[in-house]
């Protein structure tokens, strides 16, 4: 069994961070494990509170997974504070880790900050370069860019932007613009436009976090990142579609669509 390492954020609800992480590897079928960077205190209507893991702890956890059960891929998710992105980026270089895929998760879906503006240029600086594949969403594109993106023009600018610091896989999630769910791979000067029609369900908590994690479980399986990032992209796509409704917000994805339930 490929065993894969989630290092990312605790999500009280359930629906995102290393619950969702879990969840999505468990139904790939691969072996989680998670490094916990911070609790929150959050449901499907914002988050309401965020308590940090300290750098000693967080090393701690990092060490008693690599020497012990080594992970065939990693995905990094919510890290709010520079010395965490520090103490990762170094844990990761002194391990030689691989198959690493960057969701750099700075806002929440109800629009919640997550992480401080000293982290995102620690971020940007240590663990992005470290990263096979990154995995904006538009705002976080915009971010890293440093441009606004109203067009799926802007959004092949602002990856070619992104390639200038960072050698990996860029993949900029369109799902945020009205119409089709566009995302944007680019690689070695090359945009290829992955297309789906976009869904006409709100409940997408988690979606990030989910998307990520899918694809670290296809990497650790032995695919090529453009092949992981596919296959990852269907996995979310039937997650969604599947229609779950809970909450009184943003409802989290059914993460289990591709098990059947014994008692249906």
């Amino acid at each position: 069994m490929k065993k894969v390492l989630t290092i990312a954020g605790s999500d009280s609800s359930g629906g995102a961070g290393i619950q969702a992480d879990l969840k999505t590897m468990s139904a790939l079928h691969t072996y989680g494990m998670s490094a916990i960077t911070a609790l929150t205190a959050q449901n499907t209507t914002g988050v309401y509170g965020i308590m940090d893991i300290s750098p000693e702890f967080l090393k701690n956890q990092i060490d008693c997974i690599f020497s012990d059960i080594y992970p065939d891929a990693i995905k990094i998710g919510m890290v709010s504070q520079p010395q965490l992105v520090e103490c990762i980026a170094e844990r990761l270089s002194y391990y030689k880790a691989k198959n690493i895929v960057v969701d750099p998760v700075m806002v929440s879906t109800s629009g919640s900050q997550l992480m401080q503006n000293d982290a995102t240029v620690k971020l940007l600086e240590c663990l992005i370069p470290l990263a096979d594949i990154v995995t904006p969403n538009l705002s976080e594109a915009e971010i890293m860019a440093e441009m606004k993106i109203e067009t799926k023009e802007d959004m092949v600018k602002a990856a070619k932007k992104i390639a200038q610091h960072y050698h990996g896989y860029i993949l900029i999630k369109g799902g945020h613009f009205s119409g089709n769910a566009d995302d944007l791979v680019y690689h070695d000067g090359i945009s290829t436009w992955l297309s789906a029609p976009k869904l006409d369900n709100p409940n997408t908590h988690g979606t990030g976090c989910t998307l990520s994690s899918a694809i670290a479980c296809y990497l650790a399986k032995g695919e090529n990142p453009m092949s992981a990032i596919r296959h990852g992209k269907e996995y979310v796509y039937q997650a969604i579609s599947y229609g779950m409704n809970l909450g009184n917000g943003r409802g989290p994805l059914n993460h289990l669509w591709n098990t059947k339930d014994p008692n249906s």
